[in-house]
């Protein structure tokens, strides 16, 4: 196979089908550049909301911990884990914000609560105690008493990725596995040791 979008979709209709929730999930790896400090990884779990030739969109709060680091270092990994398949995908690549009309198209899609929570929250900042948060909520649902607009500091990230690497468990511990590298205008692929 020479195209692994066309693997990932595979592999994704898969998970879909046999995940009990959520096979859309993925760990964002990200890098925290601290000064004169050695560089610190951080990871979290996020809500892959699609893809293409293009790469793999996600969304969030562009003044989150993870918008931060990804404006310091526009570099990053996900990695799909679908235990019920005993798959996974690894992508690596760079990343960086998504159109605006990829922004307000999908934010357009999202439950009310969550529009207001995007207004509302003010991401990886220290909340003295929940009420305060649920106070913004409530001041957000008075100032949009109708559709609610895309805040400016939340969209889409997109991340291009260099490689994609797929791995799949074998009894044994004798695991599938194959990379692909972008080389050119296309992909190279090959199997690596387990």
């Amino acid at each position: 196979m020479t195209d692994p979008y066309a693997l990932f979709g595979d592999w994704f209709a898969e998970a879909q089908a046999a995940e009990v929730n959520d096979a859309n999930a993925c760990a964002l790896a990200t890098v925290e550049l601290r000064g004169d400090e050695l560089p610190l990884p951080d990871v979290r779990i996020v809500l892959m909301k699609g893809y293409d030739a293009g790469g793999f969109l996600i969304f969030t709060n562009y003044d989150s911990a993870k918008g931060r680091q990804i404006r310091q270092c526009p570099h990053a990994a996900l990695d799909f884990h679908w235990k019920s398949l005993r798959k996974q995908v690894r992508v690596r690549g760079s990343i960086g914000r998504a159109t605006l009309e990829e922004s307000d198209s999908y934010f357009a899609t999202r439950p009310r609560e969550s529009q207001l929570s995007a207004w509302a929250s003010i991401q990886s900042e220290p909340l003295d105690r929940r009420e305060s948060f649920e106070a913004r909520l409530d001041e957000m649902a008075a100032r949009f008493p109708g559709d609610v607009p895309r805040p400016n500091n939340w969209g889409g990230y997109r991340l291009v990725p260099d490689s994609i690497e797929f791995w799949e468990d074998r009894p044994g511990r004798q695991h599938w596995r194959t990379r692909f590298v972008k080389a050119g205008g296309g992909w190279e692929s090959g199997l690596l040791y387990p």
